[in-house]
């Protein structure tokens, strides 16, 4: 129980500490290159998904 405790406790340490380097430019800055990064992986791996989706059902179809 205690592990847990402090688990939240460094979990909200976290967002608190985000929330202030977000305030700065360069926080800004730096939050939205991880985001364009994060929505570009997403986005690849949507694809592949998709590739690999639409590969199986013509493998099916045949």
């Amino acid at each position: 129980m205690k592990s847990m405790l402090w688990f939240a406790a460094g979990v909200a340490a976290g967002f608190v500490v985000a929330h202030q380097i977000n305030q700065t430019k360069q926080g800004k800055e730096f939050f939205s290159s991880i985001d364009v990064k994060t929505k570009a992986f997403s986005q690849a791996v949507a694809d592949a998904y998709h590739a690999r989706e639409a590969e199986l059902r013509e493998h099916d179809a045949a």
